[in-house]
C-alpha cells in the first residue's frame, strides 16, 4: 500500500476559494506545486508563508522547473512540515475537508544510519547550491555529473534545505541516497551501485 492509499481524504469535490465555486481538482500530498498554483492560483502566498524554502517559488524559471516535478509531498519534506499539515492548510484556504494521515512519508524518512555503500574517498565531485546559478535547479548540474560517474563514486549536494525532489528523481533514475543533517545545511550523497550491490 502506497502512502497515498494510506490517507484519508474525505469531503473530496470540487474547490471553493477567493474566485468561487470552479471544477477543480482536491488537493492531495500527491497534487504537483505546479498544478496546485495552476488551478488555485489564490493559494501562492499561502503555500509560501508555510515554510522558508517555499520562497523560491517566486522565481518564474524554478517554477516552471521544479514545481513542475515536485509534489506537495516533497514540499512538505522541504519544509519539514508533515505532509498533511500543508495540505490541510492549503484545502482550509479553499474549503475542502481536512485529510487525516494514519503515516506518511516525511522529511524523516529521507535520513537514515550510514549506508554500507558510503566511503568518503569515493566522493568524486561536490555541488553546493549557493554556487549554482539561482535561475537553476541544484539537479541539473548534479545529473550531468552522475552521467560521468562510474559505478561506485560518489557525488555529494550541499543544500540549505532537504532535496526532496531531487532525491526523490535521482532514485527514480537508479541511484541511491544519503542525507546527513548538518544544522544549517543538508548533505545528500548519491551513489550508482554495481548490480547486486546493497543499497
Amino acid at each position: 500500500m502506497t502512502p497515498a492509499e494510506r490517507i484519508s481524504v474525505p469531503g473530496e469535490g470540487p474547490g471553493k476559494g477567493s474566485h468561487g465555486m470552479s471544477e477543480r481538482p482536491p488537493i492531495t500530498p500527491d497534487t504537483k506545486v505546479a498544478a496546485l498554483l495552476s488551478d488555485y492560483p489564490e493559494l501562492e502566498e499561502v503555500l509560501i508563508g508555510i515554510a522558508p524554502p517555499f520562497k523560491k517559488l517566486r522565481n518564474p524559471i524554478l517554477r516552471r522547473s521544479v514545481a513542475k516535478v515536485a509534489s506537495l509531498r516533497q514540499a512538505a519534506a522541504v519544509g519539514r512540515i508533515p505532509v498533511e499539515e500543508v495540505v490541510n492548510k492549503l484545502r482550509a484556504e479553499v474549503g475542502q475537508a481536512p485529510i487525516s494521515a494514519e503515516t506518511s512519508a516525511d522529511a524523516a524518512s529521507y535520513f537514515s544510519s550510514q549506508p554500507d555503500w558510503f566511503d568518503h574517498s569515493r566522493v568524486i565531485a561536490s555541488i553546493e547550491e549557493q554556487d549554482v546559478d539561482p535561475d537553476v535547479m541544484p539537479l541539473r548540474p548534479l545529473l550531468l555529473q552522475a552521467t560521468q560517474m562510474e559505478q561506485g563514486e560518489i557525488l555529494k549536494l550541499v543544500t540549505p534545505y532537504l532535496p526532496a525532489p531531487a532525491i526523490d528523481i535521482m532514485k527514480d533514475k537508479g541511484f541511491v541516497a544519503w542525507s546527513v543533517d548538518h544544522g544549517e545545511c543538508v548533505r545528500t550523497y548519491f551513489s550508482k551501485l554495481a548490480t547486486g550491490a546493497r543499497a
